[in-house]
């Protein structure tokens, strides 16, 4: 059985999809099976993979209104599986608070295609919605992109907040796993303050070594390819490297599976 992380903030911009999309192939790169999933209406991961979201068929959006199975929505991007999205899932949402147990309708839909891969890598939307909470009770963690700024705090407040609610009501088993550092400026004192102030005040790991801020990020989607293929010796490709490293070594030692 794969295991499953939601990468998930509520505030938009700090790069979620970057880091779902990289940390993905990072880890296919080291061998093993990933299926990436787009759970945000604005389809921001299945633009970054190449696709167009419009033109794909069927959605995450099918299978939540359980028109079609998973297996029959993931299709291959690569060297990673993609559960694709677009527009339509904004309508999912409204659906799902009509259901009993919407909670756990991607979770529910997610079983039949883990045991084909080693990992799950959920990109949720930037609100504290349904869908994020479909996300967080499908997911054994949490990957937190966060980007060091005065206001960073109040966000991941919320969020564990929210982390708390869903491990009380819909899956006990949701942990954190750690925070990334995304869009890091080392040159002055604010982002490692930062920080150091959410591990202290949250008690979160901070995975490292920070993704520092660079163009080549912004460069890669319009290609349709991440910051591995477009820029493979920068600063942020090796970042993202060593992230997906430890996540690998979790796997392999099962310190966090």
């Amino acid at each position: 059985m794969a295991r499953t992380f939601a990468v998930a903030n509520h505030k938009g911009g700090v790069a979620k999809t970057t880091t779902a999309q990289t940390l993905g192939l990072a880890l296919a790169d080291l061998g093993e099976r990933v299926l990436l999933v787009d759970l945000d209406p604005q389809a921001c991961l299945t633009f970054a993979l190449g696709l167009e979201p419009e033109q794909c068929g069927p959605t995450l959006h099918d299978v939540l209104l359980q028109r079609v199975k998973a297996t029959d929505a993931v299709i291959d991007v690569g060297r990673v599986q993609l559960l694709p999205a677009n527009i339509d899932l904004a309508g999912s949402e409204v659906h799902l608070l009509t259901r009993t147990g919407r909670e756990h309708a991607l979770g529910r839909a997610l079983d039949t295609v883990r045991d084909g891969v080693d990992t799950v890598l959920i990109d949720c939307p930037p609100t504290l919605g349904v869908l994020t909470v479909n996300g967080l009770t499908a997911a054994d963690g949490v990957l937190v992109p966060l980007q060091c700024e005065a206001l960073s705090h109040r966000g991941v407040a919320q969020l564990l907040d929210t982390i708390a609610d869903v491990r009380e009501f819909t899956n006990p088993r949701l942990r954190v796993r750690g925070v990334i550092a995304t869009m890091f400026d080392p040159r002055g004192r604010l982002a490692r303050e930062v920080l150091g102030d959410v591990h202290t005040r949250f008690g979160l790991d901070v995975l490292e070594p920070p993704i520092p801020k660079t163009v080549r990020f912004a460069e890669a989607p319009g290609r349709g390819v991440s910051i591995l293929e477009h820029a493979p010796n920068s600063a942020g490709a090796r970042a993202y490297r060593e992230i997906a490293a430890v996540l690998h070594d979790d796997l392999r030692t099962g310190a966090f599976a």
